[in-house]
């Protein structure tokens, strides 16, 4: 079978594998409608929206603000919207790995359980990017937040699925990892750079250039990292397709994404959509990384459970 990532019929399959299944996409859907919510957080920024519901967590004391609605208050209102359901997600889905714990690998409740936290935790630093206006410590506190709990989705549901190794990824997982430790540290840097708008204040008033060129600099370590993984992808030997795919994918990604940055800039960030497509394509190439490197991961893995090899001479010694 040359594709790693296997596939079978739903009838062919005993309870625990249906399990594993549904919840593979259960996390990977979650994981999507939080990438979703990410982009549309971005759009609630670009757009000053952030306070347009002066309160938390209701809406000018109601939960639909029918007179006050207009662009801004729905983008904010409808922020808090998916929000909420992306909640009930995490909660339905610590629920579910418990109660099926047997059907799934240990670590997995425990997953469940660190997701639900994050999910916790980033509702929190909803609330005080309102109660203290934007302070942009919060507000980078929590896209770092949002983006750890889209990773973790994307490690859980990497983990779980249906996946064939062939035990040749060697050192790449480790690249894949350093890959994507950087690409999360720079999307920190971009947080604090849009929190800020350092952009608009060290070009408009010479402040916070410090801020703007760390972020500028900042590109050139994960751009080497996620070169550097997709050049010895290219180079390894029987490489999994979907290890390969993935790595295709993340060259992809960063091209569109250093595109963008530059649009960006010499836009001075006017172009909203934009602005909003290279954070959400910033997100998918960290997702992608961690794809990567969790799969990586237990491709490597495989040859722990590979029967040693003999040589000629040890056979004969045996015989």
């Amino acid at each position: 079978m040359s594709n790693s990532i296997l596939y079978s019929s739903p009838e062919s399959l005993p309870p625990s594998a249906l399990v594993r299944m549904g919840m593979t996409r259960f996390v990977f859907g979650l994981a999507i409608a939080t990438l979703f919510l990410m982009a549309l957080g971005s759009a609630t920024r670009v757009m000053n929206a952030g306070l347009s519901c002066p309160d938390w967590p209701l809406c000018y004391g109601e939960l639909v603000p029918r007179q006050q609605m207009n662009l801004q208050v729905f983008l904010e209102w409808f922020h808090r919207l998916v929000a909420t359901t992306i909640g009930v997600g995490a909660i339905a889905l610590c629920a579910v790995a418990w109660w099926f714990r047997r059907d799934l690998p240990t670590w997995t409740p425990w997953a469940a359980s660190f997701a639900l936290f994050l999910v916790i935790f980033q509702g929190i630093l909803g609330g005080l990017t309102v109660t203290e206006l934007l302070r942009f410590d919060i507000v980078t506190a929590h896209l770092g937040t949002g983006l750890l709990f889209f990773g973790t989705l994307l490690a859980i549901g990497a983990s779980l699925v249906a996946y064939k190794g062939v035990g040749t990824v060697g050192k790449l997982r480790w690249v894949g990892v350093s890959a994507a430790v950087l690409v999360y540290a720079q999307s920190i840097l971009g947080g604090l750079v849009s929190s800020q708008w350092a952009l608009h204040q060290c070009l408009g008033t010479s402040t916070l250039c410090t801020v703007m060129n760390s972020h500028l600099a900042g590109v050139v370590p994960p751009t080497i990292a996620v070169l550097t993984l997709v050049m010895l992808a290219w180079r390894t030997p029987a490489l999994s397709f979907a290890l390969r795919r993935l790595a295709n994918g993340a060259a992809l990604l960063l091209i569109l994404q250093i595109t963008l940055g530059v649009a960006t800039f010499r836009l001075r960030l006017q172009v909203e959509p934009l602005t909003v497509a290279h954070q959400a394509i910033g997100a998918a190439l960290l997702g992608t990384l961690i794809g990567f490197a969790a799969l990586a991961l237990r491709d490597h893995a495989v040859l722990a459970h590979q029967p040693p090899i003999l040589s000629d001479e040890t056979l004969v010694i045996l015989e």
